[in-house]
């Protein structure tokens, strides 16, 4: 009888598991393949350090209005076609099992402990944008447009 036991142990061990992998570093970029986006790593305000493999300076906290600004300066100086990333997109970051900031941060360093700007307007009161805080992973509409939050930008691929 132990012998089966131990055979049902070591055959279980031996199963081939699937990991999907959503993440792909590229730089400065995450290549996002559930979502098929291309995140820039760092929050707005803050430059990727090569070296370090992180993320340094002081995060940008705009309004929505500010974030065209700010994208278009960013179509400017990166290829692509930069956005806000859909709520969708920025809930797919949080990281449930990860201590605060709840998101993996070897994909997100430094990333601030608070919400983020998604593009997503609620359906129900358009002055007001969908967020993710990254303090607790939880989802909220409660910041009207003219507040300023921090964002990150995606493209699609």
């Amino acid at each position: 009888m132990s012998k089966l036991i131990l055979f049902a142990v070591l055959s279980l061990v031996n199963i081939p598991s699937f990991v999907s992998a959503q993440f792909f570093e590229q730089g400065q970029f995450v290549k996002d393949i559930e979502n098929r986006v291309l995140w820039l790593r760092c929050s707005v305000g803050q430059v990727w350090e090569i070296d370090n493999k992180t993320c340094s300076g002081s995060i940008l906290k705009l309004n929505q209005l500010e974030i065209l600004e700010a994208i278009r300066q960013a179509n400017d100086q990166l290829p692509g076609n930069w956005r806000l990333p859909s709520m969708r997109e920025l809930e797919s970051l949080v990281c449930a099992t990860c201590a605060p900031a709840k998101v993996q941060e070897k994909y997100f360093p430094q990333i601030a402990r608070e919400a983020y700007w998604s593009g997503t307007p609620n359906t129900f009161n358009k002055n007001m944008y969908w967020t993710v805080n990254f303090q607790t992973g939880h989802t909220y509409s409660r910041f009207l447009g003219y507040q300023q939050l921090p964002f990150l930008l995606v493209q699609d691929y």
